[in-house]
């Protein structure tokens, strides 16, 4: 039995003039990077912005200019890394149906966990192998060389989801350590870490455990608590409540081994999910 996990409806008379609007805006700063490079983070944000947006008015994400705007927030959000990450002056980069050169940027302030886990799940969603290998040999070095505050948890995360992509050996203890990093007292802010943050964990658990019913329940809780945490007054109507981009990138795992997924919910767009728009053009 299908379990549907509804998208409160949300006003959509002016989406089309702002979705040009940040249209607009995002192709400015792509078209910039090769003249400042140290624009990636801005450009990270508002392309994953734009993307999510999107799916309001397509919560399938059926159409083209969906998945380019996906394309498009994924292409950047791993030039982030591969600008910060190379060893040359400059690296090339495809953004937005253009090869680019890009300025080595080295650490900056948007090269951060956050940032990568961002650019892991896009690549997940986009089915991108050869970029979600580059994500997973970046040096977790590099990620703390900023000095931003971000809790233990979230590296224990990546180096759990980098140590699976990459074969590497313990990934149990990884993905425990990962977990016991989410618990309420060990956390500065208890309610976005357990609604948003540990429950992909817990879906990652049951998908590498191969136990099919209790990844579609991880799934499904997932999408309750994301709708719990996005339909709070005071953040009804941003745009990363649109879509449930760490569930919808683990369940894409999921789909490509062939676990049956038994929920559906505009939260999970369906043609991204089903990976349909794959391969429409060069990325």
């Amino acid at each position: 039995m299908v379990s549907i996990i509804s998208r409160p409806p949300l006003p959509t008379g002016n989406a089309e003039e702002g979705l040009a609007m940040l249209q607009e805006n995002a192709q400015e700063l792509i078209d910039g990077l090769e003249e400042r490079s140290t624009r990636l983070g801005d450009t990270q944000r508002i392309t994953l912005t734009l993307a999510q947006s999107r799916c309001l008015v397509d919560p399938r994400a059926s159409i083209f200019p969906t998945w380019d705007a996906w394309v498009n927030a994924m292409q950047v959000s791993s030039a982030v890394f591969a600008a910060a990450t190379t060893t040359e002056d400059q690296v090339q980069c495809r953004i937005a149906h253009k090869d680019r050169t890009l300025q080595a940027t080295g650490p900056q302030w948007y090269v951060t966990p956050g940032a990568w886990i961002s650019a892991f799940y896009l690549a997940v969603v986009c089915r991108e192998r050869d970029r979600i290998t580059a994500l997973c040999n970046v040096p977790m070095a590099l990620l703390r060389e900023n000095g931003a505050q971000f809790e233990e948890y979230h590296y224990a995360w990546i180096d759990t989801l980098q140590t699976y992509w990459l074969g590497g050996p313990d990934l149990g203890p990884k993905l425990v350590a990962a977990v016991d990093g989410t618990e309420p007292e060990a956390v500065a802010d208890p309610e976005t870490v357990g609604k948003l943050l540990y429950p992909p964990m817990e879906m990652f658990h049951r998908f590498i455990r191969k136990d099919n019913a209790g990844f579609n329940r991880a799934l499904t809780r997932a999408l309750e608590l994301h709708k719990d945490y996005w339909t709070e007054e005071s953040r009804a109507f941003q745009a990363s409540g649109l879509v449930a981009l760490a569930p919808l990138a683990i369940a894409c795992m999921a789909h490509d081994a062939g676990i049956p997924l038994e929920v559906e919910s505009d939260y999970l767009p369906a043609t991204l999910l089903g990976r349909n728009w794959c391969g429409e053009f060069p990325t």
